[in-house]
């Protein structure tokens, strides 16, 4: 059973790993990212290693949010560029 568990949190982490890697649009990235952590909070639960795997599950969460508010940033500085004429 825990080797299942185990080749579970190896393929959401190369697939959340690739996802970043190769996927353009940025809050794709922010789910890949999600996807990624999903995995390694798994393995690190496997390994009974609880109070690390408590930090990573509470800090995640924490990591995508802000994410999303750079992402959101960025596009606006984008849009300002774009409007005031100073896009390269």
């Amino acid at each position: 059973m825990e080797f299942l568990v185990l080749l579970i949190s190896i393929a959401l982490m190369i697939i959340g790993a690739f996802g970043i890697i190769f996927l353009k649009k940025p809050l794709d990235k922010v789910i890949m990212f999600s996807i990624l952590d999903a995995g390694f909070v798994l393995s690190v639960v496997l390994f009974k290693y609880l109070d690390v795997a408590l930090f990573a599950a509470l800090i995640g969460p924490l990591s995508t949010v802000v994410f999303i508010l750079a992402i959101v940033k960025i596009n606006e500085i984008r849009k300002n560029k774009l409007v005031c004429g100073d896009a390269e």
